[in-house]
């Protein structure tokens, strides 16, 4: 199945912007809150958007590379580990979607274990982890076709239960290198400009990383000429789904939460395929991960805040999450200056 996405309307961008130079401020005085609302406002075709049912999917998945100790200092296993964690609710991503009302839905896009069933927890598994790509694909056309269709199934199905803004997150024990991979693919930048320490690999760590990465993408780039042989070459599960529910969740007119470094590469193959869907995105923060800055800059995004986060797990959409709905709020409830018999200037 594909998806269209359609390039935001800009109808209703000179109304939308009077509603907000007229509020009881000077004009340009909340900043980046007004461009937020004004996002939000042409997302929805209207001067009153609401945020409803806002929802964080966290996609989980296990990468053959992990199991080589040549990228990651963690073993594999803690990619299940920290599943069980989110699902008894003790992981950063459980304290700030609960302080902040937001919906948690845990995916597992691919994870080497089997979990029972929990109320939060989404079996979308493809397959117990990818394989190692220093020697082969990651995984088959075919199962990349599977995770991007399940990623569009997952959205359909909270867009129909009445959520319109939704943020990505990820678990997955070597992903920063899937991600470093990606990135240098679509942005073309070199692998050594796009790795980072990841879980906080030291510097001769970093150093074997970099050297790993550079002779996988050396075996899969004159195989690769298109997004999908992209990620299927280099991607992880979870970083596949997550493409594709970013892809429908566009298509449907959602309000995209864009978390760091990992999120922001699945966004890249997105973007590859339909460009129109930056006009859906709001850029969460600016990860600690070094290439995520250039994939900003790539992209000509403006992340909200800048907090040193590298953490992974759509922290950064929960955290980013009030600020949003603060620019929402002032433009639904603040007064202008008429209501309010207030004199302009």
């Amino acid at each position: 199945m594909t998806t269209t996405i359609t390039p935001l309307s800009k109808d209703l961008q000179s109304e939308l912007q009077e509603e907000i130079n007229f509020k009881t401020k000077p004009i340009g005085a909340l900043g980046n809150l007004e461009k937020v609302a004004m996002q939000v406002g042409l997302i929805q075709s209207t001067t009153t958007p609401v945020l409803s049912k806002p929802t964080i999917m966290v996609f989980a998945g296990d990468h053959g590379i992990a199991t080589t100790g040549k990228v990651s200092p963690y073993p594999q296993e803690v990619t299940q580990q920290m599943v069980f964690n989110f699902l008894q609710g003790g992981a950063a991503i459980n304290v700030f979607c609960k302080q902040n009302n937001i919906l948690l839905n845990i995916v597992d896009a691919g994870v080497n274990a089997n979990f029972e069933a929990h109320p939060q927890l989404t079996n979308a598994k493809i397959a117990k982890g990818t394989q190692d790509y220093s020697i082969t694909k990651a995984m088959t056309s075919e199962q990349c076709q599977e995770a991007l269709e399940k990623g569009r199934q997952l959205v359909r199905k909270v867009y129909s239960e009445g959520c319109n803004v939704i943020g990505f997150g990820e678990m997955g024990i070597s992903n920063t290198s899937s991600a470093a991979l990606l990135m240098s693919y679509f942005t073309n930048t070199p692998i050594e400009n796009c790795v980072g320490r990841g879980t906080g690999v030291d510097d001769k760590g970093l150093q074997t990383k970099i050297e790993t990465l550079c002779e996988v993408y050396k075996l899969h780039a004159d195989a690769i000429s298109t997004p999908m042989e992209a990620l299927t070459a280099f991607g992880g599960f979870e970083i596949v789904m997550m493409c594709g529910a970013m892809l429908e969740a566009a298509s449907l007119k959602m309000t995209l939460l864009i978390d760091g470094f990992i999120v922001t590469a699945a966004l890249l193959a997105a973007h590859a395929m339909e460009s129109d869907i930056l006009d859906y995105c709001i850029f969460c923060h600016n990860s600690g991960e070094q290439g995520h800055q250039k994939m900003l800059a790539f992209l000509n995004a403006e992340p909200l805040l800048n907090l040193g986060l590298r953490l992974g797990e759509g922290t950064g959409c929960a955290v980013a999450f009030p600020i949003i709905q603060s620019s929402v709020n002032f433009l639904n409830e603040m007064a202008t200056f008429k209501s309010a018999n207030v004199s302009e200037a």
